[in-house]
């Protein structure tokens, strides 16, 4: 019988019974380079038959693939342990130096073409046969770029995920021909769950009636924090909120946004009675007049130096009185203004009798004794 027109090239022979372990891709690359050691010389090294290719050979053998799909199948025969490739990707080398990932225990033939030595890089450890996972073992730049490609999965997110895979399976002990393999599969099952918890936190809550054990998420806690709200005050102010709410019946969807609203109008009110409250009390020992004491002397055109070197005698004088005032700023205002316009009494004063003759400039200070002036409180009136 003639042969078709339909088939004018040699069949490309695969098992469908490897096809089924390591996939169609994976059986039809592995059977070719199969192929290629059965017709060339390889040569033994460190008990592994190594063949070098051209990639132009690879691509006439298989036409059906392009540079990026060889280098994408080879990389998953490496993933799955069935075979070892010391070439760089398939994109930046012309050769393929490959060899399958089984030890020979026969002498080769002399190879008719020696492949040189420097055409085999030094074999990466752990990848020639089954071993634990290396402490510092970190995947290949081309499983991150498939993870991005083929799962949308960040390159960022992968590698966190690093720091457990390396934990869990060295406290297994366990040892593997390819450790990729098992990373990638690590990472697409942990993203799923990722997806998965972020679609719940976007789904619409169903309200909740409350109890005594609900607690404001960490978030909000954090967020109310660097507000500058006290925390004491927040837990303070749990048990008001969970009865306004078991009151009304349910609680609103958003709980969380709910009271850090009620905690912020809450923590407002009472930072505003803290500052214009109407209880008299005693003046402590550091206290500072408020900014808009300052914005008042200044309109007022008083010297603010002037009114900070009165603050020490200020205090110490209501201190030792141990009186209560409801308004100190009031009172510093009071006290700054007498001593200023006395200053400005004095000055003019003392400018209006020196220009005349026989005049004493001090005469009108001395009107009154030291005593007077030590024991005038006029100012605190």
């Amino acid at each position: 019988m003639s042969a078709s027109s339909l088939v004018p090239e040699r069949q490309l022979v695969f098992s469908p019974g490897l096809a089924a372990t390591i996939g169609l891709e994976e059986a039809i690359l592995l059977q070719q380079l199969q192929g290629f050691l059965e017709h060339h010389s390889p040569r033994v090294q460190d008990g592994h038959a190594w063949l070098s290719v051209e990639r132009a050979l690879v691509q006439r053998t298989l036409p059906f693939w392009s540079v990026e799909d060889l280098q994408r199948v080879s990389r998953s025969l490496v993933d799955k342990g069935v075979l070892l490739v010391s070439s760089p990707p398939l994109q930046q080398s012309e050769q393929l130096v490959f060899a399958l990932n089984e030890r020979v225990h026969r002498a080769q033939p002399p190879a008719a073409t020696p492949v040189p030595d420097a055409a085999i890089p030094p074999l990466v450890p752990g990848r020639r046969s089954a071993g634990l996972l290396p402490v510092h073992w970190s995947p290949s730049e081309d499983l991150l770029q498939l993870l991005g490609l083929n799962h949308n999965i960040p390159r960022q997110f992968a590698l966190d995920q690093l720091e457990d895979f390396i934990f869990y399976w060295r406290e297994r002990g366990e040892t593997s021909h390819a450790w990729e393999n098992k990373f990638r599969q690590h990472v697409i099952s942990n993203w799923r769950h990722h997806q998965q918890n972020q679609a719940e936190s976007f789904r619409t809550a169903q309200p909740t009636r409350l109890d005594n054990s609900w607690r404001p998420s960490l978030d909000a806690m954090e967020i109310m924090e660097r507000g500058g709200i006290e925390r004491e005050f927040i837990e303070e102010a749990i048990p008001e909120f969970i009865l306004y709410w078991r009151e009304r019946g349910a609680a609103p969807k958003e709980l969380n946004s709910k009271f850090i609203q009620h905690i912020r109008i809450q923590w407002a009110r009472y930072s505003s009675s803290l500052e214009h409250s109407t209880e008299p009390k005693r003046i402590s020992d550091n206290w500072q007049p408020a900014e808009d004491v300052y914005d008042i002397l200044r309109m007022s055109h008083i010297d603010l130096e002037f009114a900070r070197s009165l603050l020490a005698e200020f205090i110490v004088y209501w201190r030792d009185s141990n009186q209560t005032h409801t308004s100190w700023n009031s009172k510093f205002l009071q006290h700054v203004k007498y001593h200023w316009a006395k200053r400005h009494q004095l000055d003019q004063a003392g400018h209006h009798h020196a220009g005349q003759p026989g005049s004493h400039p001090t005469s009108r200070t001395r009107d009154r004794s030291l005593a007077d002036d030590l024991s005038d409180t006029s100012w605190a009136e």
